[in-house]
């Protein structure tokens, strides 16, 4: 049986290690290259009644992923997907922020700093028969 020399074992781990990095970014480029700013399919949320929505209130609703505006203008959502490269949103209470690139938005998607240039994706919010509000996803 051969033992494997120090020497052997550092050129095999390296090239191991290498092998693995490359793949991992090339996964990352294919990610970024792919990303398109579309939603995959529609979906329907009942966000509730409308009561539980005062004016000039901004609540996370739909799992997180949009914020519902009241305002006097009536009711709006905003998606809390990033428009440069679909990051995750954080929201408080008078913005959006990423976390990805640093892009700034309003409580209304408009963009304030980017690098983002294209205000978020927004989705009307209509209350039905029984007085729940309906968001459709497009």
């Amino acid at each position: 049986m051969k033992v494997l020399s120090r020497r052997d074992f550092l050129k095999i781990s390296t090239n191991t290690l290498l092998t693995l990095s490359g793949l991992l970014g090339l996964g990352g480029l294919m990610r970024f290259l792919s990303y398109t700013g579309e939603a995959e399919q529609p979906e329907v949320f009942d966000l509730g009644p409308v009561e539980n929505y005062p004016i000039a209130s901004h609540t996370v609703v739909a799992d997180g992923q949009y914020v519902l505006t009241h305002d006097q203008a009536g009711f709006s959502a905003v998606h809390m997907i990033c428009t440069h490269l679909g990051c995750r949103l954080s929201f408080n209470t008078d913005e959006f922020s990423c976390p990805c690139h640093g892009s700034h938005f309003d409580v209304y998607g408009n963009v304030l700093h980017g690098p983002a240039v294209t205000a978020l994706d927004s989705q009307p919010v209509e209350p039905d028969e029984n007085g729940h509000l309906i968001l459709q996803s497009s």
